[in-house]
């Protein structure tokens, strides 16, 4: 800029008038634009995130506290209540210091006594906790629970001792009131291991033990279907197979709070709904019957003076009841069982666990061991999943006539014993008790339970026929009738089984293997597999799938869903066939003298080496009546002997309770027998009018 510029005054107005002016209308523009941000926002805060803003305000003055679902009841095929749930408040305890501690004894003893008196006070005085099993629930030595876990103290609180602890909140830290599910299960204990048992959801989740179905819950975004923390879950059994459909819909509290978080008004409920109820296929009369005949002949076994039925060692017993026609399951018994109402006690210490593992899991679908005294002791006894014996022999006859081995008029000449192998290098196989029965059939083979016939005519011969791909053969036929593969009926955990011909075939040879497996001495199986399969054979061909629920309902009592007989796959063979392995299914039997039925049966003493020594397991399965099966049976008792001495005598029980209760011609016998008392009540009325009408007349 010039000198002359600057000496000029005017000059020098004129250029901050114009610096003036720009700054000035910045300053406008600048307000312009703060000003319409400023109502932009309002008017997104009052049309767009109002309703949202007074949603979030009415969540600041209100608590939400989740109320467990009730879960559906679990009937029996008649519709007595199996498992079923109650609302009830319980208090729980939570540490807030290590209580283990011995500076914190005196607390402890504190707190204990004085919720004895409280119990004692405010409670029911036939539910009063003594300080001693206060402590115990306490679980200070972190026995049952992590350090962080809530103790459940007591459930079934009465309304008075939840006044109390209302009233005295301030004065107990540590302890809360919680509603909560309680499972009952029926005091009979019917069929407890396949009904199953509950387990807390915060416990099912764990990264390594938990549940993959209960762990893909932890990210459940849907409000009505995410799990709470100390929500009952099924862990087992039927309760486990139906979780969806028995869980139901949790309910919700809300109240109003100041802002000292204290409740400031009434409480609002939105009440949990009650789940589906499911309906089992299993007959509790049926059901008792089998688990007190399992009972009572194990007790026999191991308390007779008779030395050829002695088994001293005979402490467990499996029977599984299956409908031919259906495929429903009428009883699961795995024995001895236990008292399923203690899962409802909370967690258990890890003596209570050991005290009760033989008993909960279901040895009727999984390898089971018995209790001898140690873990080392148990493992020199076989487990619940046993060789078949005997029992294998009708399919092995099938399987030969079918592979054209021989015709359903061959005759074998049996000499007692089978041989096969190498020459100078042969394994016998001998007869039970070495018996030689001359010239039989394939049924006579059957029903004298001849070793060396299997050995001679079905294993060697379809050695023979197809080498060391025999075993690929004999494999598919037993996949079809339902061994060395799922039943397919759902139940957690079901074992396949072990195919012990494969590693025989392998580490020996396919002849020894076939040889062996003809026998029934090549394959470990489940009672509900050997069931299946006795029900297929019933069947002549049509494999069913076991049946244990038959429907499901909503609480109004609407069937939501229903299940019937699925056919898995159907084995066709020739009408001969089927009348010739059910002719020879005519095995002497004990505990079926005057049983009204012709029945097929068919025993098996299956042997297997266990702890280096050889022990005999009791098997038996059987169908009722032989022409028109309506009822299939499989026993089991492992280490029981002969199964014509073990296993028989439960099966007849079986099929008594289930003609008792169900009827094997169509109609229960307790039916017809009231039946026939009222008919004779009424002939005899009649004949009592009869006579007084006579003695009028004289």
């Amino acid at each position: 800029m010039s000198q002359s510029m600057m000496d000029d005054p005017q000059k020098q107005e004129n250029i901050y008038k114009r610096q003036f002016a720009v700054r000035l209308n910045i300053f406008f523009f600048s307000t312009f634009i703060v000003f319409t941000v400023l109502i932009v926002r309002l008017a997104i805060l009052q049309f767009v995130e109002g309703p949202t803003l007074k949603e979030q305000e009415a969540s600041i003055a209100t608590k939400s506290v989740a109320i467990p679902p009730i879960r559906g009841t679990i009937y029996d095929a008649s519709g007595q209540k199996i498992a079923y749930s109650t609302s009830t408040q319980s208090l729980y305890f939570t540490l807030d210091k290590d209580y283990s501690k011995p500076e914190n004894e005196p607390e402890v003893q504190k707190i204990s006594k004085k919720l004895e008196q409280i119990f004692k006070t405010y409670g029911d005085p036939k539910e009063a906790m003594t300080q001693q099993q206060i402590i115990d629930a306490m679980d200070i030595h972190y026995r049952k629970n992590y350090g962080y876990t809530p103790r459940r103290i007591k459930s079934g609180l009465t309304d008075r001792e939840i006044a109390y602890f209302l009233e005295h909140k301030d004065d107990m830290p540590g302890f809360d009131i919680v509603e909560e599910s309680i499972r009952h299960y029926d005091t009979d204990r019917v069929a407890v291991q396949t009904v199953g048992y509950l387990k807390k959801f915060n416990s099912v989740i764990d990264p390594k033990y938990g549940l993959d179905f209960y762990k893909s819950k932890v990210n459940e975004t849907d409000p009505q279907k995410q799990y709470l923390g100390n929500e009952d879950v099924g862990y087992d059994g039927i309760e486990y197979m139906f979780q969806d459909q028995l869980r139901g819909i949790k309910g919700l509290k809300t109240f109003p709070v100041n802002s000292k978080n204290q409740i400031s008004g009434p409480m609002k409920i939105t009440p949990p709904q009650k789940g589906d109820d499911v309906w089992l296929t299993i007959n509790k009369n049926v059901q008792l019957a089998t688990q007190k005949a399992i009972m009572d002949q194990l007790k026999y076994l191991q308390t007779t003076s008779n030395p050829v039925v002695r088994a001293p060692n005979a402490k467990t017993g499996f029977a599984v009841a299956m409908e031919v026609k259906t495929g429903n399951i009428v009883a699961m018994a795995s024995m001895p069982d236990y008292d399923s109402n203690i899962w409802a006690q909370g967690p258990m210490s890890s003596e209570q666990l050991k005290e009760i593992a033989p008993f909960y899991p279901n040895g009727t679908i999984r390898e089971v061991y018995q209790s001898y005294g140690s873990k080392e002791e148990s493992y020199k006894h076989p487990s619940s999943t046993v060789l078949l014996g005997s029992t294998m022999k009708p399919l092995s006859v099938l399987i030969g006539l079918n592979e054209g081995l021989f015709t359903t008029t061959t005759t074998y000449y049996d000499r007692g014993f089978a041989q096969f192998g190498k020459a100078g290098h042969e394994t016998k196989v001998n007869n039970s008790h070495h018996h030689a029965y001359g010239p039989i059939d394939p049924a006579a083979a059957i029903e004298h339970s001849s070793n060396a016939f299997m050995v001679d005519m079905v294993g060697k011969r379809l050695y023979n026929k197809y080498g060391s791909k025999g075993i690929e053969v004999w494999d598919k036929y037993m996949e079809q009738f339902g061994l060395g593969v799922s039943t397919q009926s759902g139940l957690p955990g079901e074992a396949t089984g072990l195919k012990e011909y494969l590693h025989e075939a392998k580490s020996g040879s396919a002849q020894s293997a076939l040889a062996f497996a003809a026998f029934g001495q090549q394959g470990k199986y489940t009672t509900l597999q050997l069931a299946q399969y006795v029900n297929t054979l019933a069947n002549r061909g049509a494999r069913l799938k076991p049946n244990l629920v038959s429907k499901v309902t909503d609480p109004q009592g609407n069937v939501v869903e229903s299940f019937g007989r699925t056919v898995l796959n159907t084995v066709k063979f020739d009408k001969s066939y089927w009348d010739e392995i059910t002719t020879g299914m005519n095995s002497s039997v004990q505990g079926f003298e005057g049983f009204p039925y012709d029945f097929a049966r068919k025993t098996g003493t299956s042997q297997q080496l266990v702890g280096g020594k050889l022990v005999e397991n009791g098997v038996l399965i059987a169908f009722a009546p032989r022409k028109n099966p309506v009822l299939a049976v499989a026993v089991v008792v492992p280490e029981g002997g002969f199964g014509a001495n073990s296993a028989a005598p439960i099966a007849r029980k079986i099929f008594d309770a289930y003609d008792e209760y169900v009827g094997l011609t169509g109609t229960p016998k307790i039916k017809q027998q009231t039946n026939n008392a009222s008919s004779n009540s009424t002939a005899a009325i009649a004949a009592s009018q009869a006579g007084v009408r006579k003695t009028a007349g004289h």
